[in-house]
C-alpha cells in the first residue's frame, strides 16, 4: 500500500514538473537574433575608411558606425565596395548603406534613395606636386589631371554648371579616371599625372604620406557628406541618425574627428 502511494506521488510530481516545463516553453519568447548592420565602404579612403597597418578597418566613418551599432545592439559588418558601382551593390542588398565620405547628391534623392542628414562639410580641391608648375587652376591647362571613378569630383568635372569647362583644358580634354585615390596619389608621386581633383581631407592625408605634395588654395566647390540607404529604409535611417546624435551629445563625434585629424569647423552636427 505504501509503495502504491509512493508511486502515485512520484507520478503526480512528474506531471506537475512536466506541466511547469510546458508552460515555460509555451510562454518563453524566442531569442531575438542580433541584427548585423552591413556598412558599405570605400576601403581606400583615408581618413574616413581604410585598412590600417595591422590590416584592420579604421577611419572616422568606420568608428562612428561601430559606435552606432554598439548603441543599437547591432553587429557591425564592413563590406568593401567598388565606389563606381556602390549604388548597384546597395540595391542588390550586398550592404545596408553606403557610409564612407559619400557626397549627398540631388541625383540620389531623385532616384529614391534615402539620405541621412549631413554630418561633414567637404571641399573639392586640386592636389599637385612640386615641380609641376601648377600654382593656380589656370595652370591645369594641358596637364594630366586624375580623379577617382564614381566620386563627386568626377561628377563636378563633367557638369556644365560645375567645372566642365575647366576639365576641357586638361590634357586630352578630360580628366584621367582611376579606381581609387591611393592610386591617384601613387601616380602623382611617380609623375604619371600632374594633379588630382580630390576631397580636402583625403588630400591632406596623401600630403602627409608623400613628400612634395601641395594643395592649391583655389578650390573647386563645396559639398556635404551623408549616409545613403535603399528606398523604403527610412526607419533604418532614423535609427542610425538617432544614434549618431547621441554620439554627438556624449562627445564621441568630436573625439573621433580629432583622432583622425578632421577640422572641427566642418563638423556640421556640432552646431545642430
Amino acid at each position: 500500500m505504501k509503495n502504491k502511494k509512493l508511486l502515485i506521488c512520484i507520478v503526480a510530481a512528474v506531471l506537475v514538473i512536466a506541466a511547469v516545463v510546458a508552460v515555460i516553453l509555451l510562454t518563453r519568447k524566442p531569442a531575438v537574433e542580433a541584427k548585423t548592420f552591413k556598412m558599405g565602404i570605400d576601403a581606400e579612403y583615408p581618413p574616413f575608411s581604410y585598412l590600417d597597418d595591422e590590416g584592420k578597418y579604421a577611419g572616422f566613418d568606420v568608428e562612428m558606425c561601430k559606435a552606432v551599432c554598439d548603441l543599437n545592439g547591432w553587429t557591425q559588418e564592413i563590406v568593401p565596395v567598388n565606389w563606381d558601382t556602390k549604388l548597384i551593390s546597395l540595391d542588390n542588398k550586398e550592404h545596408d548603406c553606403v557610409w564612407s565620405g559619400m557626397t549627398i547628391l540631388d541625383s540620389m534623392k531623385e532616384a529614391g534613395y534615402v539620405l541621412s542628414f549631413p554630418y561633414y562639410d567637404n571641399t573639392q580641391v586640386v592636389l599637385t606636386k612640386e615641380g609641376t608648375g601648377i600654382s593656380a587652376l589656370t595652370d591645369l591647362a594641358g596637364k594630366r589631371v586624375a580623379v577617382q571613378l564614381g566620386t563627386s569630383g568626377e561628377a563636378l568635372l563633367s557638369d556644365p554648371e560645375g567645372q566642365l569647362e575647366l576639365s576641357k583644358t586638361f590634357a586630352g580634354g578630360a580628366p584621367i579616371t582611376m579606381e581609387n585615390f591611393n592610386i591617384c596619389g601613387t601616380e602623382l608621386d611617380a609623375g604619371g599625372v600632374d594633379a588630382v581633383v580630390i576631397d580636402l581631407p583625403v588630400a591632406k592625408t596623401l600630403s602627409a604620406k608623400f613628400q612634395g605634395f601641395a594643395i592649391l588654395e583655389e578650390t573647386l566647390g563645396s559639398e556635404q557628406y551623408g549616409i545613403c540607404f535603399r528606398k523604403g529604409d527610412e526607419a533604418l535611417c532614423k535609427q542610425v541618425e538617432d544614434a549618431v546624435m547621441k554620439l554627438v551629445a556624449d562627445g564621441t563625434y568630436l573625439k573621433l574627428a580629432q583622432q583622425y585629424g578632421l577640422d572641427e569647423n566642418v563638423l556640421v552636427l556640432l552646431n545642430k
